[in-house]
């Protein structure tokens, strides 16, 4: 065991202690940067692959709305009955046995033909998916504790990766017609078996000793957490937005080929993972709260470059910049709860996570209303600025008594983790 010295606004903080990271350790990255993966792609293939489920099993158009809303609620629910769940058993066993279970959801989803069944799958994988975000970043968050550098956006990498692979085993679905349970049913094959033999690996920290004057165990204070779920929601309004109108803004007010319109959110998933993997680096350089600021400005000008594109080329440019400003924000909110309440991180995460779902659910309908009644151009400009809010925040992200900002990680040149 290292220490590293923590400083804090006001004087030094106590020393924190920092195990080495050894072979359990850089396993338990390993294997968990697998899950992050294969959920990435799980939730790709049930996305968009969406027209298909809803022709498989009649779905009206005025009824898919409900059913699209009801994933994101019933995974805040799964998220929050996580945060009881991990009291008793820790977030490595939950996230073993609920990821096999999104995959054979999914599985159950493509071989289904009856109403009630997309009703019934849909609810469970949105009350699942729940528990497996919570869990995958709780695992996260401890494992970037205890090495004492930034390794979150690496997570978020792998799963922007598995993003990428997902969509494109989608687009291949579709391109040669190839049926849901057909698509579906090699990927599940696959990835069951290798998240399960990875959960072998999942490395599971001790909460640090944190307690109040009676010696109790340190509680989450809503009041404290309320800015890091704001960043949260509005990162999730931006990204929904990418993923739900980018193609219809390209096709429809940008007047671009339907084939072009395809390309903007491939783009932004592909520069995404650009910026995630390299974003580590930068936290470890110049601290979360500077990475975050430039992420939050970069997402900014990404949407507005898109709110005032002459053509479909300078749109796909904003969206550019929307991947690589938007991709830093999510992994950092995880890491900065985890060190604003290092005695319960894992609550903090829990709540932290439903306010994705509350981005993801506010933030297409918002947008498609907005157009409906003023201009897409206008409405590109609302996310912006709920984004740009992000820089309102910023001082969330800095690094505390346990923080990992600059002068405060474990001097390090390479990262052999």
């Amino acid at each position: 065991m290292d220490e590293a010295a923590q400083s804090a606004p006001g004087g030094p903080a106590a020393p924190v202690k920092y195990r080495q990271p050894d072979d359990r350790l850089r396993h338990g990255r390993a294997a968990l940067a697998i899950s992050f993966f294969a959920q990435g792609a799980l939730f790709a293939l049930l996305v968009t692959r969406i027209p298909a489920i809803q022709d498989r099993y009649g779905i009206s158009d005025g009824l898919l709305p409900v059913f699209l809303a009801a994933v994101p609620i019933l995974a805040g629910l799964g998220s929050v009955a996580t945060e009881y769940v991990v009291k008793r058993i820790r977030p490595s066993v939950v996230l073993r046995w609920v990821q096999p279970v999104v995959a054979l959801v999914l599985l159950l989803l493509g071989a289904g033909d009856q109403l009630w069944m997309a009703a019934v799958t849909l609810a469970l994988f949105g009350v699942c998916v729940g528990g497996l975000d919570a869990s995958m970043n709780m695992l996260g968050v401890s494992l970037q504790h205890t090495y004492g550098r930034s390794i979150m956006l690496g997570f978020h990498a792998s799963y922007s990766l598995g993003g990428i692979v997902g969509a494109c085993l989608a687009w291949s679905g579709a391109h040669w017609h190839i049926s849901l349970v057909a698509l579906y049913g090699p990927v599940v094959a696959v990835l069951i078996p290798l998240t399960l033999v990875a959960s072998r690996w999942y490395a599971d920290q001790e909460q640090p000793s944190v307690s109040g004057l009676g010696g109790e165990k340190q509680a989450v204070v809503m009041r404290l957490l309320m800015p890091l779920c704001l960043v949260m929601a509005f990162a999730y309004i931006g990204d929904s937005t990418v993923s739900n109108w980018s193609a219809k803004y390209l096709q429809d007010t940008l007047h671009s080929s339907e084939q072009l319109s395809t390309v903007p959110y491939a783009v932004y998933m592909v520069t995404t993972l650009i910026g995630r993997s390299v974003g580590d680096f930068g936290v470890r350089r110049y601290g979360a709260a500077s990475v975050v600021r430039l992420g939050t400005v970069l997402a900014m000008a990404g949407f507005a470059v898109v709110a005032v594109a002459p053509g479909a080329w300078v749109g796909m440019l904003g969206f550019t910049l929307l991947g690589l400003g938007l991709c830093v924000i999510v992994p950092q909110t995880f890491a900065a709860a985890g060190r604003m309440f290092p005695g319960a991180s894992d609550s903090a995460i829990a709540r932290l996570n439903i306010f994705n779902y509350v981005g993801f659910l506010v933030g297409s309908p918002l947008v498609g209303a907005l157009g409906d009644v003023w201009s897409y151009r206008g409405a590109m400009l609302v996310p912006m600025v709920l984004v740009g809010a992000t820089l309102l925040y910023a001082k969330s992200f800095e690094a505390g008594p346990a923080g990992y900002g600059v002068g405060h990680e474990r001097p390090s040149t390479v990262d052999v983790g």
